[in-house]
């Protein structure tokens, strides 16, 4: 499986467990609460879709049939408006596709730091517990620093054989990278505060379930804060 596929498979796992849907709407959510899913086409889509059937995470229902075109002047649609009319297939998440999601969302090795597949992460933090969430930002945040070290240190070196337009741009994207573990370090401390205020109040805890809990999110966050699948590499 390729990462890409992969991430896809995540994204609408994590879409379906949120509710069923049928293909139009899953490829409408992806593209617009998963921006690295903006040039997908349904190519794309269906054959994912019917993967996970096949694995026994989803299964297809009958949905509802479109609605009839508008009448005509004689009062009655034509024939060939009624004609081929079939009711949408919508996708459901099974319990073993729960199951996996669930698997999927408690990994937190190197693939989940990397670019595309850290989007789709944090698209679903709300569905992560806390723990994880805190591993996966803190791998995140390691990753961009070993990558600033990298940009900073090749700046030095070519420096002065750059012409004034290219050491903008590289200049430019090291700000991209500082600008998102400024972002990383304020998710991190939210996080770590939101747990250590719970320990401190134990009557509390017992109150919530960590796993969809928000409360890790800073009160205050910087709206110009970095898509992370615009990433510099």
């Amino acid at each position: 499986m390729s990462r890409r596929s992969g991430i896809l498979e995540f994204a609408v796992l994590g879409l379906l467990r949120e509710s069923p849907m049928h293909g139009y709407e899953l490829r409408k959510r992806l593209n617009t609460s998963l921006g690295i899913f903006r040039a997908f086409s349904y190519g794309t889509l269906y054959p994912c879709l019917k993967t996970l059937v096949a694995n026994g995470w989803l299964i297809e229902e009958p949905g509802s049939v479109p609605a009839l075109p508008p009448e005509t002047g004689r009062g009655v649609a034509p024939a060939s408006s009624l004609a081929g009319r079939r009711a949408k297939i919508v996708y459901r998440l099974t319990a073993e596709g729960k199951e996996h999601f669930e698997e999927l969302l408690s990994h937190t090795g190197p693939d989940s730091w990397e670019d595309e597949h850290f989007a789709a992460r944090f698209a679903f933090f709300g569905q992560t517990e806390r723990e994880v969430r805190m591993r996966v930002l803190e791998g995140r945040r390691s990753r961009l620093e070993e990558r600033l070290e990298k940009m900073r240190a090749s700046l030095a070196r070519t420096r002065e054989r750059l012409d004034d337009y290219t050491l903008e741009l590289q200049r430019h994207g090291m700000e991209s990278v500082e600008r998102e573990v400024r972002w990383l370090n304020e998710l991190i401390e939210s996080e770590r505060s939101g747990r250590d205020q719970r320990r401190s109040s134990p009557e509390d805890s017992t109150q919530h379930d960590s796993s969809g809990e928000t409360g890790g999110l800073p009160r205050h966050r910087d709206t110009s804060r970095p898509d992370p699948s615009d990433d510099t590499k």
